[in-house]
């Protein structure tokens, strides 16, 4: 069990485990104006529960998930939180998902890595590697659900992101705002945070370390994820 301020999620059933990408992705996006949102690839729901948690009650949030035990957790979570009735959970592949609706946010933590060896495990492999939802893909089925000002945020490893950048913008989807995260000062980029819609803008450049010089959370960090972490 891992427990927030407002709500806990189990995650012993699920690939990937509740971590710091999820946590960051859900607490750093842009929730302004959405009133319907999409979380493709939900795992145990974190990330739909944290935004549930930062918007008003009549927002609705679709949760899609490809593995059945994953999805499974993830609707128990939902049920037990405060806010069972804002989420909805679909057992499916984003590649057969119709809601017949558009959303105004699409967010994913989405597979990761392209060539890296595969881990033994098979729900880690789908969870971690992008043989269920190729970057493509994921793009693809954004532009299909996205309304025309809507937003799709992701998180992504330094170099993958690239890739998934490169690929974004060939495809018609542009970074309005993004942030470069690294667990200290001295260590090379991490992970990049865009957040991307079908319009250019001038991009918000941000930048975060997890840890101080003294091995404590830095006060950014704290300061963005001070309404979940206890």
């Amino acid at each position: 069990m891992f427990r927030f301020k407002k709500f806990s999620v189990r995650h012993d059933s699920c690939g990937m485990k509740v971590g710091t990408d999820a946590v960051l992705l859900g607490a750093w996006v842009n929730t302004a104006g959405a009133k319907k949102i999409l979380d493709i690839g939900t795992g145990c729901g974190v990330i739909a529960l944290m935004l549930a948690q930062r918007t008003d009650l009549e927002v609705a949030i679709d949760a899609v998930e490809i593995e059945a035990q994953d999805a499974a957790q993830a609707a128990q979570n939902i049920s037990e939180s405060p806010w069972p009735t804002k989420i909805a959970v679909h057992q499916k592949a984003i590649q057969e998902f119709e809601p017949g609706y558009k959303y105004d946010l699409i967010v994913s933590n989405p597979p990761f890595f392209n060539d890296s060896l595969l881990p033994p495990l098979q729900k880690r492999a789908q969870a971690r590697h992008t043989q269920t939802l190729r970057y493509d893909e994921l793009i693809f089925h954004s532009l299909r659900l996205l309304s025309p000002k809507g937003k799709l945020a992701v998180i992504l490893p330094f170099r993958e992101g690239k890739q998934f950048n490169s690929l974004s913008n060939q495809k018609g989807l542009f970074v309005n705002r993004q942030l470069s995260f690294s667990s200290r000062k001295e260590k090379p980029q991490e992970r990049w945070l865009f957040e991307y819609s079908m319009s250019t803008e001038p991009i918000i450049s941000e930048e975060l370390v997890l840890y101080d010089s003294n091995g404590e959370k830095s006060t950014a960090y704290r300061t963005l994820t001070d309404d979940f972490y206890l």
